[in-house]
C-alpha cells in the first residue's frame, strides 16, 4: 500500500458530522493545482501547461491531507501539470500514468476561454455537443467507466490525478447518471474529493474540498 509519509491511516472519521465507513473502498480524486491556463479559463486538454507558483504551493499543501490515507493505487493523467501535483503532493516515487485519467480532448477549442468558444458558436455546450475535431460526450464517459473498473479491479483505496471536466464525468459514471450530468458537479483547481459507498449504495463523501479537509 501507498501512504504518506507523515500520518497513518484512520480507520473512520467524518464528512458534515456523518460518519464514514472505516472498510469500504474509496476513490479520492484530486485536480491538478493552478495553471497559468486555467486561472484565465481556458480550456486545457491536449496542451501541456505548467502548475504556476501559487499551484506549485496549493499541490504542496495537498500531502498532509492526502496523508492520513493508504492508496493501493495512485493514478495519474499523462499531463505534466497532474503529474507535477502528485509529485508536490508526496506520491511522486508511486504515482504510475494513466493515459484514460487524460482531460476531455478540446479538439478545435483548445485554449479558448468560455466566451471566445461562445463568440465562434452561440449556444455550445460541452456537456451536450462535445468539441469539433475533439471528443464527444459519450466518448469521455467511456474513459471515465475505465478508470473506475480499474480502481474497483485494486484491493483497496485509489488515488487519482487528474483534471476538472474528466473528474465530474468521474463522478456522474460513479454515481450511474446521465454522462450530461457532469456539469452539475463544480470542481476548483487543486482540490480534493472522494468518491465510495454506503451500505452497497454509490455515493460522494467529499467533493471539492481546498480549505481543511476531513479526511478518514
Amino acid at each position: 500500500m501507498v501512504s504518506g509519509p507523515q500520518h497513518s491511516r484512520r480507520t473512520q472519521g467524518n464528512v458534515g458530522g456523518e460518519p464514514m465507513p472505516s472498510g469500504a473502498k474509496q476513490i479520492w480524486l484530486v485536480r491538478h493545482a493552478e495553471t497559468e491556463w486555467s486561472a484565465s479559463g481556458r480550456h486545457t486538454g491536449r496542451s501541456d501547461i505548467p502548475l504556476t507558483p501559487t499551484g506549485i504551493a496549493r499541490a504542496k499543501d495537498l500531502a498532509p491531507a492526502l496523508a492520513v490515507e493508504q492508496f493501493d493505487l495512485v493514478l495519474s493523467s499523462p499531463r505534466s501539470r497532474a503529474l507535477e501535483t502528485a509529485r508536490c503532493a508526496g506520491f511522486g516515487a508511486t504515482v504510475a500514468v494513466e493515459e484514460a485519467l487524460a482531460e476531455w480532448d478540446y479538439g478545435d477549442y483548445e485554449g479558448l476561454t468560455s466566451s471566445e468558444i461562445a463568440a465562434r458558436c452561440p449556444g455550445w455546450d460541452l456537456w451536450r455537443a462535445g468539441c469539433p475535431n475533439g471528443e464527444g460526450v459519450d466518448a469521455v464517459a467511456a474513459r471515465a467507466k475505465r478508470v473506475i473498473d480499474r480502481c474497483l479491479a485494486s484491493p483497496r483505496n485509489a488515488l487519482l490525478f487528474s483534471h476538472g471536466h474528466f473528474t465530474r464525468m468521474i463522478a456522474a459514471v460513479w454515481l450511474e447518471l446521465a454522462p450530461t450530468r457532469g456539469r452539475s458537479f463544480g470542481l476548483k483547481a487543486g482540490s480534493i474529493s472522494v468518491l465510495g459507498f454506503e451500505h452497497e449504495n454509490r455515493v460522494i463523501w467529499q467533493w471539492d474540498r481546498v480549505d481543511a479537509f476531513e479526511g478518514h
